[in-house]
């Protein structure tokens, strides 16, 4: 087991305060750690007092008061072996020890404060004030380096996938006279040809589109011989296709005058077709379209269904004249894929108008393109606005807003994204809410519901690790390096295993970073130049490590050195 070097320089080293009175001599105190350490929010102290032969005579007892700070701690006793009371007995003769351990919670005071006594001698019930016991230092103030631990949490965001690209289809119809393949002229000037056309000619400088094929499906009306019918739908789609096709070349578009570009297809008897023209022929009552659906569906011989549809008499001249000929059609259909909006087009539609686009849009935008947390957080706003139901929008303007201190903002944000929907997510966020406002009971309740084990989340909850002094529990919940495994090593003893994360680490450069490189280096006695240059490093990048390094009892060791004494006043 390493040790803390501390514990090798300065355990068993007495403080000794000598005394003249006759009713107690000689008194000495060694303490454990010196200098005081904070660990898990509080300092533990072991004081032990040595009473020398003949030191304390038999109806004595003293009451020593240590101080530390603005902390209470408990009075101690110690008392002759004849002395009345509840203190701890010490032989007149052999002498002895008597050991006093407390743990107090740690305060600010205690930084650079000085663990003192003072005591009181009794002799039976009354006060020898003559023979009290001068103010002692017992040890030097605490080291709190756990404190310098990173409290902020790594915040996980919501993604959003979408597709970058469209399968769709444009068409026209041909339609026909009864019985009939041949293509009217008429047909090839309606309006839906036409605007076919002018898609296609459109499409060729669109470079968004892609045509991939074009499909001319052939049909006939469910009204004649099923043979006949199958090969007049063929005949149908290979007239459609040889009419578009010249229509093409007239129009200059000669990639598709040739039929290689083309996919026919003889679908026979239009009965789904049927089906919606029917429905949607306002002139004939639901009744009559109920019995014409019996009519063709009661038989599966096609000579059979047309003689019940003509013995249907006014309704079979119904359905001649309004329903057979709009499915007695050729089908255009254009198969092509679109691309969507490119990476700058996202962005710039996300910033201009952003209320056009769907959530996805806008979370895949913010989320996967957009590095700039400004901008991710404008564009999470605009789809928590737009979309007040969606959580993940809520929950990346929470994290976003955290990583940029408005913690405030970020709460909110967050809370609404919780009430929206249980996410393990959000309250991993909430806890880095939580932590920041000093709630850490709050923050390790909330890491504890996140099923999310991932790396992010261990590296929060090593963080509360660290404050709690589970030190080696923290660094094995840490993978990768970093300023906080770094320090919970240094804590752990390891700072030979510290120094080579953090020269690992992303963090190599910044303040604290150098400002642990000092103490990695006091601690492992590299010497005073060390020590001071990376504390000048650490004061270039953050004054405020001036002012803490004046006072850090990891250096107390150099506190009279004048090197040090310079880079910190």
């Amino acid at each position: 087991m390493k040790i803390n070097f501390y514990q090798i320089l300065l355990f068993g080293v007495a403080v000794s305060a000598l005394s003249s009175c006759d009713q107690l001599k000689e008194l000495s105190y060694t303490t454990t750690p010196n200098p005081l350490e904070m660990h898990g929010d509080s300092v533990a102290i072991s004081v032990t007092v040595n009473i020398p032969p003949k030191g304390i005579r038999k109806k004595v007892s003293v009451e020593i008061t240590p101080v530390l700070g603005d902390a209470k701690l408990t009075t101690w006793k110690i008392q002759g072996e004849k002395a009345t009371g509840n203190g701890e007995s010490i032989t007149f003769k052999p002498g002895g020890t008597a050991t006093f351990t407390e743990v107090v919670a740690y305060n600010p005071s205690m930084e650079a404060t000085d663990l003192k006594l003072t005591g009181k001698v009794f002799k039976g019930t009354k006060e020898k004030t003559k023979e009290a016991l001068p103010e002692t230092k017992l040890a030097d103030a605490t080291i709190i380096t756990p404190l310098l631990v990173r409290p902020t949490f790594n915040m996980l965001t919501e993604t959003a996938s979408i597709p970058r690209s469209f399968e769709k289809t444009a068409s026209a119809e041909l339609n026909y006279l009864k019985g009939k393949s041949d293509v009217r002229a008429a047909e090839m000037k309606d309006k839906d040809v036409t605007e076919l056309v002018a898609w296609i000619q459109a499409a060729q400088s669109n470079p968004k589109i892609k045509i991939n094929s074009i499909d001319v499906k052939g049909f006939a009306s469910p009204d004649g011989e099923e043979t006949f019918n199958n090969n007049l739908s063929g005949n149908r789609s290979k007239a459609a296709r040889k009419a578009f096709m010249e229509l093409m070349k007239k129009n200059k578009l000669t990639m598709y005058s040739d039929s290689s570009s083309y996919v026919t297809a003889a679908l026979g008897e239009d009965f789904d077709g049927f089906q919606v023209e029917l429905a949607r022929t306002a002139s004939i009552s639901q009744a009559d379209k109920d019995l014409f659906l019996r009519v063709l569906t009661m038989s599966n011989d096609a000579k059979q269904r047309e003689k019940d549809l003509v013995a249907l008499g006014k309704g079979f001249t119904q359905l001649e004249k309004e329903v057979f000929p709009k499915i007695r059609r050729a089908v255009i259909v254009v198969n092509y894929t679109e691309q969507g909006l490119s990476d700058d087009e996202l962005k710039a539609k996300a910033a201009a108008s952003p209320s056009s686009m769907s959530a996805d849009e806008l979370i895949f935008t913010a989320s996967t393109l957009v590095k700039d947390l400004n901008e991710q957080g404008k564009i999470y706003d605009a789809a928590a606005l737009a979309y007040p139901t969606d959580s993940r929008a809520f929950n990346n303007a929470g994290a976003v807003a955290y990583m940029q201190g408005n913690i405030s903002k970020a709460k909110t944000n967050l809370e609404k994204a919780l009430n929206l929907k249980d996410n393990s997510k959000t309250k991993n966020n909430l806890a880095g809410v939580a932590m920041s406002q000093g709630d850490r009971a709050a923050a390790k309740k909330l890491l504890a519901q996140v099923k999310d084990k991932s790396a992010e989340v261990s590296y929060n909850n090593a963080a509360i690790m660290i404050l709690e002094g589970s030190y080696s529990s923290a660094i094995s919940a840490m993978a990768s390096p970093s300023f906080n495994k770094a320090l919970a090593q240094v804590l752990n003893g390891n700072v030979e295993d510290a120094s080579t994360t953090l020269s690992s680490s992303k963090d190599k450069d910044a303040a604290d970073a150098f400002y642990l490189k000092a103490i990695i280096a006091a601690r492992s006695n590299a010497g005073v130049d060390a020590v001071v240059s990376n504390l000048k490093s650490a004061i270039a990048k953050d004054k405020k490590f001036k002012e803490k390094a004046a006072k850090d009892r990891e250096f107390i060791k150099f506190m009279n050195d004048a090197s040090f004494t310079a880079a910190v006043n």
